[in-house]
């Protein structure tokens, strides 16, 4: 069938529109690209591979390609490009994969609020300083966003590892795993490696080797233990681990550090922001994996509250979308 006016034809199932009808369509579709093929390049982005991508989506790796490539037409640049036998994503692809991550993960989290509103009440959670200061206060919104009925209180314990305080209902604790007859959950491995203001490196004429450290001020955060595990990683030096100054918290030695006091022991987590924006820099490749880390701890007793599980729910997945 075809139309006077030369505007619409059928060819079998398919219908066909004028130039200017396609064109229409065309637009309106760039703008809504299909949940699958977003999904697919999420996967890749974050997986870093088809091969990853279709595994985690129970796809074939042709589908995945062929989600990939349909999205590619659609927006009319290559996301991907070949790297040897693999590929990567182009630099307009990574920026784009960014956006759509924020996107889906806005999804999800509103999806979730669909089915969670009934959670109400008030949630004490107790955090390390380091890790609310780098990581909890910048996203936290996003889990009063989903519930808002939520009546949120953030405590600071008396130590990193403290998990006694009665009035916490969960705690994010900074240790060696080893808390008895909690419930503990892993959250976050830290890598340690030096850091200070790019002003101090300059004025101090640089660091090329260890020993150029003793013209520095050492800035230890608790204790002196991540400064003597690195020095001895580093290999014989003739620099003090215990030299320096001593703070109680991570947040006042970064602080220091910022103002370009002395060097401090940065790791993958509370430093990394500093890194990305220039403020501070790492000036040697050596870096040591600490024996502590971040946990989710919780008295058994509590860990299936309503209200307690849907924040370690949130918590978990939001962290592994953002670091």
């Amino acid at each position: 069938m075809k139309t006077s006016n030369n505007r619409i034809f059928f060819a079998g199932d398919v219908v066909l529109v004028s130039p200017i009808d396609h064109l229409h369509q065309v637009r309106s579709f760039m703008l809504f690209p299909s949940m699958t093929a977003l999904r697919a390049l999420d996967a890749v982005a974050r997986l870093g591979s088809i091969s990853g991508a279709a595994d985690e989506l129970s796809l074939t790796r042709s589908a995945v390609s062929h989600r990939i490539s349909t999205l590619e037409e659609q927006l009319g640049f290559a996301l991907t490009e070949r790297i040897g036998r693999g590929i990567r994503l182009t630099f307009r692809g990574e920026q784009f994969a960014r956006e759509v991550q924020h996107i889906l993960q806005r999804v999800q989290l509103a999806a979730a609020g669909q089915h969670e509103q009934q959670i109400a009440g008030r949630l004490c959670v107790s955090c390390n300083t380091g890790f609310a200061s780098a990581w909890l206060c910048q996203h936290i919104n996003e889990f009063m966003t989903l519930y808002p009925q939520v009546q949120f209180h953030l405590i600071s314990p008396r130590t990193p590892a403290d998990t006694t305080s009665n009035e916490a209902d969960v705690f994010i604790s900074y240790g060696t795993g080893d808390w008895p007859n909690m419930q503990v959950m892993p959250l976050m491995d830290l890598h340690y490696f030096p850091v200070l203001s790019p002003q101090l490196l300059y004025a101090n004429g640089g660091l090329r080797h260890i020993d150029d450290l003793l013209k520095y001020t050492l800035l230890h955060m608790n204790d002196y233990t991540d400064w003597r595990v690195w020095l001895g990683a580093a290999g014989r030096n003739q620099v003090n681990s215990s030299s320096g100054v001593l703070f109680s918290d991570a947040p006042c030695a970064l602080a220091a550090c910022l103002a370009g006091q002395g060097v401090a022991m940065g790791d993958n987590l509370l430093s990394s922001d500093a890194l990305r924006r220039g403020l501070l820099v790492s000036p040697f490749e050596i870096s040591t994996r600490s024996n502590r880390a971040y946990f989710l701890v919780c008295h058994p007793a509590k860990a299936e509250h309503p209200i307690v599980k849907a924040f370690s729910d949130w918590l978990i997945e939001t962290l592994a979308h953002t670091t």
